[in-house]
């Protein structure tokens, strides 16, 4: 358990920070949610660094790494499902959107335990490394949005039904874009592997 792994793991128990600030929310909650997470994705940044050129990756790095991300980020994207501006009618990101992003995870999750049971650790792809980047990127930008709207904006400002309108589209449109890209690295990280289910 060196330094890296630690970090890979800090980002689980931060996961359930963030639920509880998306779910509980109190005055600036949604910013110190923005802070945490950024906090978490830099630690993601880190840990690959400090694994790659100083401590060494290990098997349970190139396991548990690519999991915390996907612990947090689900964890993010379920709690923004349950949001919902108060001048718009639904929740701020279509849950059939989040479904399409958590089956992708399980469905490589489980390839990886398939590969696991033949003694084989797989890491993540390059594919598989944009897609975290552009899912963080997202709900950076979404958190960013939340936070200036309870946490900064008068409630009572006429320009608030506008933000709304722009900002519930804004958020259908980028989370779409990125469950797009996930299902798409998904695809090509099964075709990689694909010799892991024809031996089965």
């Amino acid at each position: 358990m060196n330094i890296p792994n630690k970090l890979t793991v800090s980002r689980i128990f931060m996961a359930g920070v963030l639920v509880l600030l998306l779910t509980t929310p109190f005055r600036y909650s949604y910013t110190l949610a923005l802070l945490i997470f950024s906090l978490a994705s830099l630690t993601d940044l880190l840990d690959g660094q400090l694994a790659r050129n100083v401590y060494g990756i290990t098997d349970f790095g190139k396991l548990m790494d690519p999991l915390a991300d996907k612990i947090m980020i689900s964890a993010v994207f379920i709690c923004f499902v349950g949001l919902r501006l108060p001048s718009q009618p639904g929740g701020l990101v279509p849950a059939w959107m989040v479904v399409l992003i958590l089956s992708r995870e399980f469905l490589v999750t489980g390839l990886r335990l398939l590969a696991a049971g033949k003694g084989q650790v797989l890491s993540a792809g390059n594919w598989g490394k944009h897609k975290t980047t552009w899912q963080i990127i997202v709900i950076i930008a979404i958190m960013l949005a939340l936070a200036l709207r309870f946490d900064f904006l008068p409630a009572d400002a006429e320009y608030i039904g506008t933000f709304d309108r722009y900002f519930d589209l804004g958020a259908y449109i980028a989370t779409l874009a990125v469950a797009v890209l996930t299902l798409l690295s998904g695809l090509v990280y099964f075709k990689k592997h694909i010799d892991l289910i024809a031996d089965d």
